[in-house]
């Protein structure tokens, strides 16, 4: 009986590529990637390199021009749209560049609001929301709405929401890239400390050498490939490439 771990996520020989006009984009080249239970990995590489799209594709919210995407061992490249929004809803996170929240309700209700239409009871979703806000520092402001909330508040609101449905796995595009170096670093380090302790893995695109350099590995994609840059190479190796 193998003791192989099973990884959460895998990607096998991803490609993808648009059109603009008669011309052929190719932004994915035979990209392969597992992520582990419980690891934390940085996606870092030049703007433009492909890592939304590669986002986009892990998340289910693209198809690949060709390979498998395989969640906790499932094929699911070539799910329907209904497999598809179930494993989103159930298996996977979301963290974007800016919060999206919703500008009407609060951010307990936020936060609440995904585990509500996942099925969960108004107590028990109330209770985990207030939790992760707490554990994200927020404890004094979940009756606020986004408007009466800092940019470093609303992204700690919108991490909140991402693990309100108990992913196995997140999916962060720049989570911070749209904040002042000091509260980047604050909320960056937040995000890292409640996805270590709740025991989930991500895969965090970032242009923050330093940040990425405290996750489990730092995978580095360049024309269209995946470079998975060991430990004996130095992170600060990799500032030429933007």
């Amino acid at each position: 009986m193998s003791n192989k771990v099973k990884p959460v996520l895998e990607l096998k020989e991803i490609y993808k590529h648009y059109y603009q006009g008669e011309q052929k984009l190719e932004v994915l080249q035979g990209v392969d990637l597992a992520i582990l239970p419980n690891e934390v990995v940085a996606l870092i590489g030049p703007s433009g390199s492909g890592k939304s799209t590669l986002l986009q594709i892990a998340g289910l919210l693209d198809h690949p021009s060709k390979g498998d995407i395989l969640l906790d061992g499932q094929n699911c490249a070539a799910a329907n749209d209904g497999i598809r929004t179930a494993l989103r809803r159930d298996y996977l996170g979301f963290v974007y560049q800016y919060h999206n929240l919703l500008a009407d309700f609060n951010a307990l209700e936020n936060v609440m609001l995904p585990q509500l239409i996942a099925g969960e009871k108004y107590s028990k979703a109330k209770e985990k929301s207030e939790w992760l806000l707490s554990r994200l520092g927020l404890k004094a402001r979940i009756n606020h709405r986004p408007a009466e909330l800092s940019g470093g508040e609303q992204q700690r609101v919108a991490i909140a929401r991402s693990l309100a449905n108990t992913p196995k796995l997140l999916l962060a595009d720049e989570p911070t890239g749209n904040l002042d170096p000091h509260t980047s670093d604050n909320v960056f380090l937040a995000l890292l400390d409640i996805v270590k302790e709740t025991g989930l893995s991500a895969l965090i695109a970032t242009h923050n050498m330093e940040l990425a350099g405290k996750m489990d590995r730092q995978l580095l994609l360049k024309d269209g490939k995946l470079v998975d840059l060991r430990p004996t190479k130095r992170i600060k190796e990799t500032k030429n490439f933007y």
